[in-house]
């Protein structure tokens, strides 16, 4: 059983944020301090990374049609009313009822 799905979509944003965080840690610390310049440069490759990633996720053709996405008993919201009108038969009392 799977607890969870890799989403391979959004890879390219979360090697962009490892390098964002990881060129702020460098910068934290300081240039006093020569780990971080290491920190800068790992910063650096991930941020590229993420971009490369991303440029190759665009280069790929989609895997399904837009058409075909979702199921055929798919029911859209714009199909359905959230509160049905009552039929008038119920609301209207008959006249044996009123006398």
């Amino acid at each position: 059983m799977r607890l969870f799905k890799l989403n391979s979509e959004r890879l390219p944003m979360v090697w962009f944020l490892l390098g964002l965080l990881f060129n702020a840690a460098g910068l934290l610390l300081g240039f006093e301090f020569s780990v971080a310049f290491g920190y800068m440069i790992v910063g650096g490759l991930c941020c590229a990374f993420g971009i490369v990633l991303f440029v190759l996720q665009l280069m790929e053709p989609p895997k399904k049609s837009a058409e075909t996405r979702l199921s055929p008993g798919f029911i859209s919201a714009g199909a359905t009313v959230a509160m049905p009108a009552m039929p008038n038969a119920a609301n209207e009392e008959t006249p044996e009822r009123s006398a």
